[in-house]
C-alpha cells in the first residue's frame, strides 16, 4: 500500500512540476506574435521532416553498400564495418543537429524580439 501512495506522490510532483511553465506564460497574443508562432512551427516541421527523411534514406544507402561490400570481400569486412558504422554515426548528427536547430526555431521567444 506504502508504494502505491509513493508512486501516486511521486507522479503528482512530476505533473506539477512539468506543468510550471504553463503557469508562466503570457496571457496577452497579438496577431504578430501569432503569425509569427504559427510560421516558426511550420518551419521547425518542415526542417525536422526533411532532416529526417534524408538521414534515413542515406542511412540506407550507406547500409546497402556496406553489406554489398562485405559480401563481394568477407576478407575486409572489419574495415568495411568500421567505415559503415562510423559514416552511420555522421549522419545520425547531422539529424540530431537538425533537431537541435528545429528546437531552437520553435522554443525561442519571439516575443521578446516583437
Amino acid at each position: 500500500m506504502k508504494t502505491k501512495f509513493k508512486a501516486l506522490g511521486l507522479m503528482f510532483f512530476f505533473l506539477i512540476l512539468l506543468s510550471t511553465p504553463l503557469l508562466a506564460q503570457e496571457a496577452e497574443l497579438t496577431e504578430e506574435k501569432a503569425e509569427l508562432y504559427k510560421w516558426s512551427i511550420i518551419v521547425g516541421g518542415a526542417i525536422i521532416t526533411l532532416a529526417a527523411a534524408a538521414g534515413a534514406f542515406c542511412q540506407a544507402k550507406a547500409i546497402s553498400a556496406g553489406c554489398e561490400g562485405i559480401s563481394r570481400n568477407p576478407g575486409g569486412a572489419p574495415t568495411i564495418r568500421f567505415i559503415l558504422i562510423f559514416g552511420l554515426v555522421l549522419i545520425e548528427t547531422l539529424v540530431i543537429y537538425a533537431l537541435l536547430i528545429t528546437i531552437m526555431i520553435i522554443m525561442v521567444q519571439w516575443g521578446k524580439y516583437l
